[in-house]
């Protein structure tokens, strides 16, 4: 299974049944949903969630100069919708 490197860049995405993960240098993202059924599958999918949050807790507690908190990211720009 693809895997990321919490934080290292701006472009790394991957997916666990139907949750995407994406990885920014200031936050790691997760958006969809994701059953985590109670068969084989499940237990793949619950393993590769445990898997990639272990790597995140591990980028995360060896930042020494891990600040309290990030601004939130900032709203873009709306653009006009060029099919309207």
């Amino acid at each position: 299974m693809k895997t990321i490197k919490p934080y290292a860049n701006e472009s790394d995405s991957v997916g666990i049944a139907g949750l995407t993960v994406e990885n920014r240098t200031d936050r790691v993202s997760l958006y969809g949903s994701l059953d985590l059924t109670r068969d084989k599958d499940g237990l793949q999918n619950a393993r590769a969630l445990r898997d990639l949050l272990d790597r995140v807790v591990t980028a995360l507690e060896a930042d020494k100069a891990l600040p309290d908190r990030i601004p939130p990211p900032q709203a873009t720009d709306n653009v006009d919708n060029p099919f309207s």
